[in-house]
């Protein structure tokens, strides 16, 4: 216990001289002007060490592979290269929000600035949040995740043929991609084109510009992404409950979150002048609104912010360790972490492992609108990138530098690559027009180096005669040469799609 200098005195029972008043009242009340001054020393501490952060962050993007040359970028070089008219960055630190900035234009024309209320149309990250909507009603004990569908489908059922062998299809299946079904992903719709009601969507049916989600092989073969899907559990929310699916949304899951910005609701409520306009790399916009409406709503129609998507990342975190159950219990959370079948696809997420550490992340791409998520099991890291561009590269670029800048151990590691430059007479054999599923790309030669013109404007590194890489895509390539000595093409090693010249 701590006494005041009087009390002190009559303790020992003696008189305080005039003098000896004084210095123990100026000791006294040091104390709290030395404490305030540490405390006001600390916090301009962190606040420098903040701003250092943020600004290693802008001025030192590094691709996925590196060379001899060891390029660094600023962050608006790779916006400009990218062709991002406007992004935001959320980082997270200790399970909490260390900071949040945004750049560019949410509109170019309207002059108006990206900021951490900037709303973005985050497409199949929508899945991440209807996962956590659909583990409710299992914790709640409405829904089993390993029945059939069918048992929870009422106002229509899921067609079984002899693609599925006799397998029923459960919701586990749905939500982790391995129902074995059709419908990767969805287009959507321009304001004032006909909406398709969701038996449309899943029958195929005008208006709807998709086909019929139906069987492709038996369930639990093998993970296949399928919006399709996603979508059939976004009637069985409905079926189950009675509600509207985005009102569900908005009650049971983003408002417990804090996610107070955001909805699923289609066409957007009352909050025009929060979202940003969607761009295609050519810089048009989506369409005369700037955006499409997803009436598959769980698989694609969520807008939010990258402050509200942290929320969602944080509270994940928290529920995994126990810590927290706004929405989802610990053992829901763990559960939906868990891949399903393989090592990556889980419910609604997918795993990534770095290194000994596990993450969960997911990615969502709607026209004009590219944006990707990441957050860590253990000790509460996370980043949101949110674009209204279309090309995914800059949000990989912006992970690598963050996971450096705040040490995340073994998440950033570049290939490290020794090029070479090519004859003049061989860099002219592969100029040329060539072209994949009808998508034109062209190689050129221009300040002594082959660049690849195509959405993004990239720069052939090779490592051999034949074979070289791109740092904006993570993959390599290799020009293939027919027997009459022509090149015919290059291959995408990774995924063997083949590139043709064309004649």
């Amino acid at each position: 216990m701590e006494y005041s200098p009087y009390i002190l005195a009559q303790k020992k029972r003696m008189t305080i001289k005039p003098s000896h008043l004084i210095f123990y009242t100026l000791l006294f009340f040091q104390f709290p002007i030395c404490s305030l001054a540490l405390f006001a020393q600390s916090k301009s501490q962190e606040q420098k060490h903040l701003r250092d952060s943020i600004e290693m962050t802008e001025q030192n993007l590094s691709t996925w592979a590196t060379n001899q040359e060891n390029r660094r970028y600023s962050l608006k070089e790779r916006m400009e290269k990218y062709k991002v008219n406007g992004l935001s960055i959320v980082v997270i630190k200790d399970y909490k929000i260390a900071w949040a900035k945004g750049y560019g234009w949410a509109d170019v024309a309207q002059k108006k600035p990206v900021d951490t209320k900037t709303l973005f149309q985050a497409g199949s990250i929508s899945k991440s949040l209807n996962g956590v909507g659909i583990l409710k009603l299992v914790q709640e004990g409405k829904l089993d995740l390993y029945k059939d569908i069918n048992d929870y489908l009422v106002s229509w059922k899921f067609p079984y043929d002899s693609l599925s062998k006799g397998k029923k299809i459960t919701t586990a299946n749905l939500l982790s991609h391995t129902a074995g079904l059709s419908g990767h992903g969805f287009g959507g719709y321009m304001k004032g084109e006909a909406i398709p009601s969701i038996y449309d969507i899943l029958d195929g049916k005008k208006p709807a510009n998709s086909e019929a989600v139906r069987s492709m092989y038996e369930p639990g073969k093998t993970a296949e992404y399928s919006g399709g899907g996603i979508t059939i559990s976004q009637l069985m929310l409905t079926d189950i409950t009675g509600k509207k699916y985005e009102e569900y949304m908005l009650e049971q899951v983003l408002k417990p979150l804090g996610m107070t910005e955001s909805f699923f609701s289609q066409p957007a409520p009352n909050k025009k002048n929060l979202l940003a306009t969607g761009y295609y790399p050519d810089g048009k916009k989506a369409n005369e609104d700037g955006y499409n409406l997803y009436p598959e709503m769980a698989a694609a129609s969520l807008w939010t912010n990258s402050t509200d998507l942290a929320k969602y990342i944080i509270e994940t975190q928290l529920s995994l360790k126990g810590k927290s159950a706004k929405v989802l219990s610990q053992k829901m959370t763990m559960l939906r972490l868990n891949p399903y079948i393989d090592d990556e696809s889980a419910l609604g997420v997918f795993i990534k492992q770095k290194g000994n550490e596990k993450y969960f992340t997911h990615s969502g791409g709607t026209k004009g609108f590219i944006s990707e998520y990441i957050g860590s099991f253990e000790n509460g890291n996370g980043v949101v990138v949110m674009t209204n561009g279309a090309n995914p590269g800059i949000a990989k670029e912006i992970f690598n530098r963050i996971a450096l800048v705040y040490n995340w151990k073994d998440f950033y590691k570049p290939e490290i690559t020794q090029t070479i430059s090519l004859p003049l007479s061989l860099m002219q054999k592969y100029v040329g027009n060539y072209q994949w599923q009808g998508k034109p790309v062209a190689v050129a030669i221009e300040n002594g180096q082959l660049w690849l013109n195509a959405a993004v404007r990239s720069r052939l590194y090779f490592t051999a005669n034949s074979e070289f890489y791109l740092a904006e895509r993570e993959a390599h390539f290799k020009f293939n040469t027919a027997p009459n000595g022509l090149v015919d093409g290059f291959i995408d090693t990774n995924d063997n799609r083949k590139f043709e010249k064309i004649k």
